[in-house]
Order: C-alpha cells, then sequence, then structure tokens
C-alpha cells in the first residue's frame, strides 16, 4: 500500500504524522510525504492550527489534529508507536511528553479539552540525530512524577527546552530542579490573566533564578484591555524579564502591533507604545474602547 503523509503545518515537525508513518512502515507500506501529482491507497492530512487553510484537503483523506476536531485521537495501536525522525532529516532536536493534560481550565486554551486532566506518560525515544530536547508538558510541575521526569532528562545529558512552566507553582525544589539541567533556551513562564498579580510569585522565583534566564509568554486579546496588557510587559521588564506577547486572535490590527513591537527588543528597548503607535496605520483599532 502507498501512503501519503500530508502536513498542512509543513514548517512544524508533527508528531503524530511520524507515529503513523512508523506503524505503516512496520506493515511493510510504501510510505512518503504527500506530493498531489501521485496517486495514494491512503492519505493522512495532519493540521494543529484551526486557522490553516484546509483548501487542498479532499474528502477521502484521513484528517487529524486539533486544527480538525480536538477530540479526534490516534488509534491506539498508532498512539504506541515510536516517532519516525526520518521524515525530518533537518531535525536537530527530539521532542518527548512526561505528562499530557493539565490540572487547569483556562477558557482560552484547549488543552484540558483535548486531553483532560493531569496524566503521567512514557516518554517516546530520542530523535538519533538530536541535540537538545524540547519538553512539551503543558504543565510540566503538576505531573506528580515530574521527579522522576527530571532524572530522565539529566540521564540523557542534552540542553532540554521546555514549552514552559507554571510560575505560580514553582517553588525553591522545583526552581533548584530546573537550574540542576542545561537549558537550549530560556525558561519559559506564562502571565495570561491580566486580572492575576503575579509580581509577589515571580519575585520569590527570582530568589532562585536570575531574570536573564526568564521569558514570559503575555496573552493579549482575551478579556483584557491595552492598560492591562501595557502594566504585565512593563512590570516584568522592572524585573528585567523580557515578555513575549501571544496574540489570541491574530488577525486583530493591535494585537499584531503590540506583539510585533514587544516581541523584538530592538524596538521595544527603543520606542514606547505610545510612540510606535503613532508610525502605524491604527485607524482598525481607534474604535474600539481599551
Amino acid at each position: 500500500m502507498r501512503v501519503g503523509l500530508y502536513n498542512l503545518e509543513p514548517k512544524i515537525v508533527n508528531t503524530a504524522m511520524m507515529q503513523v508513518s512508523t506503524y505503516h512502515k512496520k506493515e511493510y507500506d510504501f510510505v512518503e510525504i504527500y506530493n498531489p501529482l501521485f496517486k495514494y491507497d491512503r492519505v493522512y492530512a495532519f493540521s494543529i492550527f484551526d486557522y490553516t487553510d484546509k483548501g487542498y484537503v479532499t474528502k477521502d483523506m484521513i484528517c487529524g489534529g486539533t486544527g480538525f476536531n480536538i477530540k479526534k485521537k490516534l488509534p491506539k495501536e498508532i498512539e504506541e508507536c515510536e516517532y519516525d525522525y526520518s521524515l525530518y532529516p533537518k531535525c536537530d532536536f527530539s521532542i518527548v511528553w512526561f505528562s499530557r493534560g493539565c490540572p487547569n481550565n483556562c477558557k482560552f486554551c484547549i488543552v484540558r479539552k483535548k486531553e483532560g486532566c493531569i496524566q503521567s506518560v512514557k516518554p517516546k525515544k530520542l530523535n538519533p540525530k538530536g541535540e537538545y530536547i524540547i519538553v512539551q508538558d503543558n504543565n510540566f510541575f503538576a505531573n506528580p512524577k515530574w521527579r522522576g521526569a527530571i532524572k530522565k532528562l539529566k540521564e540523557w545529558k542534552q540542553p532540554v527546552d521546555f514549552a514552559g512552566v507554571d510560575v505560580r507553582t514553582l517553588n525553591k525544589e522545583k526552581c533548584k530542579a530546573l537550574l540542576s539541567l542545561k537549558h537550549e533556551k530560556t525558561i519559559k513562564i506564562a502571565w495570561d490573566n491580566p486580572k492575576q498579580d503575579l509580581i509577589p510569585q515571580i519575585k520569590k522565583v527570582l530568589k532562585y533564578i536570575k531574570p536573564y534566564r526568564l521569558m514570559c509568554y503575555v496573552l493579549i486579546g482575551y478579556d483584557s484591555t491595552t492598560k492591562q496588557d501595557l502594566f504585565r510587559i512593563y512590570e516584568l521588564w522592572k524585573l528585567k524579564i523580557h515578555s513575549f506577547v501571544m496574540p489570541y486572535d491574530k488577525k486583530d490590527r493591535y494585537q499584531k502591533d503590540l506583539a510585533r513591537w514587544c516581541n523584538n527588543k530592538f524596538i521595544f528597548k527603543s520606542t514606547r507604545w505610545e510612540n510606535y503607535k503613532k508610525t502605524t496605520d491604527n485607524t482598525d483599532y481607534k474604535k474600539v474602547k481599551r
């Protein structure tokens, strides 16, 4: 059987696609990246984002991923398969999960709806060509087996890049655990809720982790005003922590402009928001009360 794998976000390493590949290769099927000029016995389509163009997806394709349906899961026999990194010959990292789900149920996040509450899982094997590890856990320290996960990461002896850790749960022990690892990039935390004052907790964390080692995601456009957005950004900067703005609506002009201003360190350090927005055509959001 000839199997085509169609990744609608080709720049993203898709772990589900790698598992489908492994499964079919075990069945001695011919597997390759989908080419619309070829004929296939079966085509799988993968998408993570709902806003990705689905115009080239046909009815006979087997579709999966949150971009299609957040409830749809891989069959057990495929979920148990390892990742086929040969699909991404230039990939120099490994992707692992030590847990799935999250104990929180944030309205703006689909993780709880998709994966349920927190549950420990066995990590897949590393990429043979990987030089560092991306830990994709949605809430790493909520995993009751996080200490074992830290131990495993130490055994692998590779730099680590956490997708994010919940700053609200960090204490001395957890901070020390993070510092016991070599990090590929900054340690990422988040300040999503503008009505929640995280400054006292962040100051506690800074007793153990230097600010230059931290980066904070700031969600904007979801139940927040411009004043609340700027407050979080500037308060973090006072602590010498750089923010990375995450627009809830990537098509909204204000959110796009604020992200462009904040996420470019050179622009952010040299220009205040009030001056930056004067250089942009802000007619799109003049009418919006913020």
